[in-house]
């Protein structure tokens, strides 16, 4: 199916097995043969990644794993976090129209439904002179699969008691991603950031938090430019990058 967008999914390739559609998306770039908005699919990847190097679990044929090719030039190195915002925004606008409206968005970029994970977004970006050369989005989210190995996961067939189109999920995501891209482009950042902070998964909630190995409680009080994680513990605002933060669920 074609999407209804400008740029957005009018490139695509459709691979039914691949080690990852990131790593397939990459290809096409290293050959000058991707234009903005070009996509990657398939049906069943065996390596597919997640954040911090995890796998990620997708049952063949039954989800959305895709990689979308972007030209960010227009963002500085130091804002690079609202494209992870925008891209995120999109999977939960796409997640929320098809009925799940108190699904959330956890920092960095996991997709959650009452503390049970839905999907998650890595972005990899190219870096030359302080600008974003190229980014590769890629994007994973449980659609039909509705039996999985870890005790976390859940997909919009589960949570919603019915199957999807498939296809037509793929054709609303790269709607709603060309969309939250456009605003990215045109520098609407104070509206993305205001967005995100709005559906962010246990903003302004006292809950309990992973750091250095100790459970602490802590509040988080919102995300700063370089996309660091503000939480306040023990009356004292601290940052924390990736990997330095981890949530008791």
């Amino acid at each position: 199916m074609v999407p209804n967008t400008l740029f957005m999914g009018r490139q695509q390739y459709f691979l039914p097995v691949c080690e990852s559609t990131n790593t397939e998306a990459q290809k096409l770039l290293n050959k000058n043969e991707a234009t903005e908005g070009c996509v990657v699919l398939s049906s069943r990847q065996t390596n597919g990644r997640g954040q911090r190097g995890n796998s990620w679990e997708a049952g063949p044929g039954k989800n959305m794993t895709l990689s979308v090719v972007l030209f960010p030039s227009f963002l500085p190195v130091r804002q690079q976090f609202y494209l992870n915002i925008a891209v995120s925004l999109a999977v939960l606008d796409l997640v929320r129209e098809q009925g799940l409206s108190q699904a959330q968005l956890k920092w960095p970029n996991d997709l959650y439904v009452e503390d049970r994970k839905l999907g998650g977004i890595l972005i990899e970006n190219t870096i030359s002179s302080q600008i974003l050369q190229h980014s590769i989005a890629g994007i994973g989210l449980n659609v039909n699969q509705t039996t999985f190995s870890s005790p976390v996961a859940t997909s919009l067939a589960s949570a919603l008691q019915r199957e999807l189109d498939l296809d037509s999920v793929v054709c609303r995501m790269l709607e709603h991603l060309e969309k939250r891209y456009l605003e990215l482009r045109a520098g609407k950042l104070a509206k993305l950031k205001f967005d995100y902070l709005q559906v962010l998964y246990r903003y302004q909630e006292k809950h309990s938090f992973l750091v250095q190995g100790q459970q602490v409680p802590g509040q988080i009080q919102g995300v700063d430019e370089e996309g660091r994680l503000a939480v306040e513990i023990e009356q004292e605002l601290r940052f924390f990058a990736f990997q330095e933060i981890g949530f008791v669920i």
